[in-house]
């Protein structure tokens, strides 16, 4: 199989954005506008752009095996997993279905929350023509409604805005965006779910800062963290640990 050569630019941007990598997994630092996985555009997946490299680098002839097992909104950035065998694939799909993998955000929000650090729980419906989820209102709602649950706490101020880290223990559409929005807390950059204005790369600020999980196949910790995007200003004033 032949694979699109990729500019020595290119090469250099995806061999940087490399956090962790062996036999069984890659692990990169996706952009906010990269899509993950294929979608009614047809734009180039961060996968197709990382078999690509992997060709180039390894002088590989044929297919290069890169599955997806969870993926990030296009506007989101930050550690995106990928499994370079089926095994590693089926393991890790399997480890984010059942809560083995500890997912750590950070959000720069629009306004400060009332409360310094909370556990949200709602019940999150998705408009599939809009592409969007919404809070559902009672206990326990019918039909597809399905329970979202983060905890988030707050680490400072910047000039104009809140950093948030949030810590994800279920993996709903959305779910950040809509339920940190259902607090008034609206993520800079994010017109879908009530931020005034975009941000200039057509990204949202928030960032998967870290993942965590005991490898499928080697059964050692892997912890990994991925640095913040450019366009975040203002996050050094506040002391936070930056890679």
């Amino acid at each position: 199989m032949t694979y699109r050569r990729l500019s020595d630019g290119e090469y250099a941007d995806l061999q940087g954005r490399i956090l962790y990598e062996d036999n069984h997994l890659l692990i990169v630092c996706k952009k906010p506008g990269e899509i993950v996985q294929g979608d009614k555009t047809g734009d180039e997946t961060l996968g197709e752009k990382y078999q690509a490299f992997m060709a180039a680098r390894d002088a590989k002839p044929g297919k290069v095996f890169l599955g997806v097992p969870h993926r990030l909104d296009r506007p989101v950035s930050g550690v995106t997993i990928f499994a370079k065998t089926s095994k590693a694939l089926e393991r890790m799909a399997a480890m984010f279905r059942d809560g083995q993998v500890h997912k750590t955000y950070w959000a720069l929000v629009c306004e400060e929350p009332e409360r310094k650090e909370a556990l949200l729980e709602n019940w999150l419906g998705r408009n599939e023509k809009t592409n969007k989820a919404y809070i559902c209102r009672g206990d326990r709602p019918r039909g597809e409604a399905k329970l979202a649950k983060l905890r988030y706490r707050w680490l400072g101020n910047t000039q104009r805005y809140s950093l948030l880290e949030v810590e994800l223990m279920t993996g709903r559409h959305h779910q950040i965006r809509c339920q940190l929005a259902g607090i008034g807390c609206h993520i800079k950059g994010d017109l879908k779910y009530g931020a005034p204005r975009s941000n200039p790369d057509g990204g949202i600020c928030l960032h998967a800062r870290m993942v965590s999980f005991v490898h499928p196949v080697k059964k050692t910790q892997v912890e990994v963290l991925a640095k913040l995007p450019d366009s975040w200003k203002g996050i050094e004033d506040l002391g936070v640990l930056q890679v």
